[in-house]
C-alpha cells in the first residue's frame, strides 16, 4: 500500500515539476520571441527559429502535461490516462526537448560568454539550461513509465491500464 502511495505522490510531483519548469521556459522563450519580433535584434535567423521551437516545446509541455494527473485525480482511467498514452506523450515530448535543447546549444555554440555583451545573453543561457533540464526530467519520466509498462505487461494487464493505481 505504501509503495502505491509513493508512486502516486511521485507521479504528481513529476508532473508538477515538469509544468513549473515548462512555465519558466515558456516565459523566457515567449519574451525572447516577442523581442525578436519587435526589434529584429537576434544574432542569427537560426537562433530566432530555435527560440521559437523552444516556445512550441514549452507550450506543448505546459498545456498537455496537466491532462494526465487531472484524469488520474478525477479517477478517469481511459485511453488518455493509460500506460500507452503516457509512453507516447513522454516519448514525443522527450524528442521535442532533445531536439530543441540540442538546437539552441548548437546555435549558441554551447553557451554564450556574457562578458562579450551579446544581446539577451543571460536569457539565452537560461533558455538553454532550462531546455536541458526539461529533457533530463522527461528522460527520468520516460524510463519510469517504461518500467511500469514492462511490469504491467508481465502481470498480464497490458498497456491499457493506469500508470498508477
Amino acid at each position: 500500500m505504501a509503495r502505491g502511495l509513493n508512486l502516486r505522490l511521485g507521479y504528481f510531483i513529476f508532473f508538477i515539476v515538469l509544468v513549473v519548469f515548462g512555465l519558466i521556459e515558456l516565459a523566457i522563450s515567449a519574451w525572447l520571441t516577442a523581442r525578436y519580433n519587435s526589434r529584429h535584434n537576434y544574432l542569427s535567423i537560426t537562433e530566432r527559429d530555435r527560440v521559437r521551437f523552444l516556445l512550441f516545446c514549452s507550450i506543448w509541455t505546459t498545456f498537455l502535461s496537466p491532462i494526465f494527473p487531472a484524469l488520474l485525480f478525477l479517477g478517469r482511467v481511459e485511453v488518455l490516462a493509460s500506460v500507452a498514452a503516457h509512453v507516447i506523450f513522454l516519448f514525443l515530448s522527450w524528442v521535442f526537448w532533445l531536439s530543441g535543447a540540442a538546437a539552441i546549444t548548437e546555435a549558441l555554440g554551447g553557451g554564450l560568454d556574457c562578458h562579450l555583451n551579446f544581446v539577451y545573453c543571460g536569457q539565452l543561457d537560461a533558455l538553454e539550461g532550462f531546455a536541458w533540464l526539461e529533457w533530463v526530467l522527461l528522460t527520468f519520466g520516460f524510463i519510469s513509465v517504461m518500467v511500469i509498462a514492462v511490469r504491467a505487461s508481465q502481470r498480464g494487464e497490458g498497456y491499457g491500464g493506469p500508470v498508477v493505481s
